[in-house]
């Protein structure tokens, strides 16, 4: 019998980051509203310390119209891109957990 969580670490690990990430330039995005860039307010220092790497690597794909505020956003669209395929890809070679029993038919 195999466990749902234990079995599927390489899976379930890559997954939750993507997505804790993908939420967080999405609250970054949403809380860049109210906050200064350069706050010192721990929730805001947060989010940046959490998405800045995402934030940084959607700079260098998106042509240089895209402004800066919306930076966070693209990474977060990237960041759900790159969730899907890869879960579809995990899922396609076996290393994710199937919702059926296995020998169920």
């Amino acid at each position: 019998m195999q466990s749902f969580i234990s079995d599927y670490l390489a899976f379930w690990i890559p997954m939750y980051v993507l997505a804790l990430t993908a939420w967080a330039c999405i609250g970054r995005f949403l809380m860049q509203v109210f906050v200064p860039e350069e706050s010192a307010n721990y929730i805001w220092r947060g989010f940046r310390m959490l998405t800045d790497w995402a934030v940084w690597c959607a700079r260098r794909m998106v042509p240089s119209y895209v402004g800066q505020r919306f930076l966070p956003l693209v990474a977060a669209c990237w960041l759900f891109g790159i969730r899907l395929v890869g879960g579809v890809l995990a899922i396609s070679a076996g290393m994710a957990p199937s919702l059926t029993p296995p020998g169920a038919g």
